[in-house]
């Protein structure tokens, strides 16, 4: 990893940045690729499957034997976790329910909200070398829980053309109703535009690689709304000499691992801390089954150290981390203090693997700075809120006046007349 030592503030828009790719012929692949499923629909899926990965398929979705094989494929103890995490995105997810409030802005005059689900949503999910059945959990339980009618998932299958059965038993318990064996820019297609097998849904959620990445962006711009931009995962720990440098060493491992690209963070006001943990993520790194993985992630690392916390809150605040470890004496003063992160986990014994699994939150959060302007995957994220309002004669008589003045002052005689109209009938 990276070691600076109390660089100077501007300096660090640089020191902060990103890594980045060069994204013009990707794009250019995705948007062909794209172009075929909107086309030629399942064909180009079935097409795309046999050239990415290297299957070809008879039938695009999952049949009912294949969760019944799926559920004795996966072991007790796995279904045992998956059940106490399911629950606790339950009860975390279900505090976030919208109440409808009618309020009376003025007399003869109410209005109010109804939040009322997406219809039909969405949701990829990864799979190669690391099934992320946590995040069939993750975005399925509040999609359920906001009554959406349908929720499809796309994951892409192995060369024999099965899923991961841990997948298929998250989708099972968390309310999924069709899964498609599908995976990248295809899958994010067939979802934004429909085919003969796979519906078009009005929302797509979920990470992925670049294409994916690509793919969710391209048809945001006029097909289909998606969760949030993103990127390459990350995260930063803030840290002084009160943390544990193995648990430091061993978050920003649990980060390097999940890809090339990604990146983890060590600030910290500890000169003793920051050569600790240099130490412990060498020691630690060297035992990872996905070395090499967290090995290219960790040369655009960096440990970082800075004079005092509020220095190392100000940077914090600068990075906007999709994940934030507040590992330091005064850490719940310093989280009142943030202002820019995706999700925050507090003190020596609240690792970022507990919001990617367990704890309830939900760990599909904005990345690449956007928790600037984002927030994470919630139940407001699958659901829309319309507005009502009903005046009656009393309240138009009351705001009448304000909207002919207005709609007079916009040059919109129509709108005047709508008010004058009413304000004239004699009935």
């Amino acid at each position: 990893m990276n070691i600076i030592r109390y660089p100077n503030p501007d300096e660090w828009d640089a020191l902060l940045k990103r890594p980045t790719l060069n994204s013009e012929d990707l794009n250019e692949t995705v948007r062909e690729i794209l172009n075929r499923v909107r086309t030629e629909g399942d064909k180009a899926v079935h097409d795309c499957e046999e050239q990415f990965d290297k299957v070809r398929l008879d039938n695009l979705q999952v049949t009912p034997e294949e969760f019944d094989e799926a559920e004795k494929l996966t072991s007790i103890e796995l279904k045992a976790a998956i059940l106490l995490a399911l629950n606790n995105i339950k009860t975390f997810h279900s505090a976030q329910r919208f109440e409808t409030k009618k309020v009376t802005t003025l007399p003869g005059v109410t209005c109010w909200q109804k939040a009322v689900a997406i219809e039909k949503v969405g949701l990829y999910i990864p799979g190669g070398m690391a099934p992320l059945f946590s995040t069939v959990l993750m975005l399925a339980t509040p999609a359920q829980i906001a009554g959406c009618k349908e929720i499809i998932l796309c994951t892409p299958p192995d060369r024999e053309g099965k899923i991961h059965p841990a997948i298929l038993y998250a989708a099972k318990v968390a309310g999924v109703t069709r899964v498609f064996k599908i995976g990248g820019v295809q899958a994010i297609g067939a979802m934004a535009y429909g085919t003969t097998t796979v519906p078009k849904v009005y929302k797509i959620f979920g990470p992925g690689n670049q294409y994916v990445t690509a793919a969710k962006q391209q048809v945001s711009l006029r097909d289909v709304a998606i969760d949030m931009p993103a990127g390459p995962s990350e995260v930063a720990v803030l840290a002084d000499e009160t943390a544990n440098p193995t648990f430091v060493a061993a978050d920003l491992l649990s980060q390097a691992e999940h890809g090339r690209d990604s990146q983890s963070l060590l600030i910290t006001t500890s000169e003793s801390l920051l050569e600790q943990t240099a130490q412990e993520v060498e020691r630690q790194l060297q035992a990872l089954p996905r070395k090499e993985i967290a090995s290219c992630s960790l040369d655009h690392s960096k440990l970082i150290l800075v004079k005092n916390t509020e220095e190392a809150l100000q940077m914090v605040n600068r990075y906007a981390p999709e994940h934030l470890i507040i590992e330091t004496r005064d850490y719940a003063e310093l989280a009142e203090k943030v202002v820019n992160a995706g999700s925050v986990f507090l003190g020596s014994y609240s690792p970022e693997s507990a919001g990617d699994y367990a704890s309830g939150t939900n760990h599909t959060l904005p990345t690449n700075g956007y928790a600037r302007a984002y927030s994470g995957v919630s139940l407001d994220s699958f659901i829309r809120k319309i507005t009502f309002q009903e005046v009656t004669q009393e309240g138009i008589r009351t705001i009448g006046p304000a909207i002919e003045i207005m709609a007079a002052n916009e040059y919109l005689d129509a709108h005047k007349n709508a008010i004058t109209v009413r304000l004239t009938d004699k009935k």
